[in-house]
């Protein structure tokens, strides 16, 4: 049976470590990319995950248009792994930094991201970022992003099976210990 099944945590927290194991389980598995590496340091921390990574997976590199290719992509795989909606939501806002309507417009394109795991049978393991428990941003698109990747957790976190929050290499399956939604 399919499920979704989203991976939130601070930076360095372990949540890549989870979902991979998560993902794991299966034979099947496509792993998604959204990370370009635009420095040194990003080259260094892909090989990294690239290395981590089982030989029996596939990689699709995707920055930016993840709607258009996972349907083509997904139908193959028991699983799919995004890794991860923190700088896909990056990506797009940066494409265009400029359109209004920031978060409204980012909560779309999650929806329609949504309905194609909907429409297919493979399950989704999907890693983010929590960015909202640190300090206001000092720069209009700093908390921008904030904002926009906080609702765009929210979406996935309403309609997954199972959320885990990670924190220090620890894990917590917040939808089973009670956590409630907030409208």
């Amino acid at each position: 049976m399919k499920e979704l099944v989203l991976v939130l945590g601070g930076a360095r927290s372990g949540k890549s470590a989870l979902a991979e194991r998560l993902a794991g389980a299966s034979n099947r598995v496509l792993f998604v990319a959204t990370a370009e590496a635009g420095d040194e340091d990003m080259a260094v921390r892909i090989e990294a995950h690239k290395r981590r990574r089982p030989e029996g997976w596939d990689t699709v590199e995707e920055p930016l248009h993840l709607v258009n290719v996972l349907p083509e992509q997904a139908g193959d795989y028991d699983v799919v792994l995004i890794d991860c909606l923190t700088v896909w939501v990056s990506n797009l806002l940066l494409r265009k930094p400029d359109e209004p309507d920031q978060e409204q417009r980012m909560g779309g394109v999650a929806e329609k991201l949504l309905e194609i795991y909907a429409a297919g049978n493979a399950t989704w393991v999907v890693v983010s970022n929590e960015v909202g428990l640190g300090v206001v941003p000092p720069t209009e698109i700093g908390r921008v992003y904030r904002d926009a990747l906080g609702l765009v957790n929210q979406v996935f976190a309403r309609r997954a099976d199972r959320v885990y929050a990670t924190v220090a290499g620890l894990a917590l399956e917040l939808k089973s210990i009670g956590a409630e939604e907030i409208e």
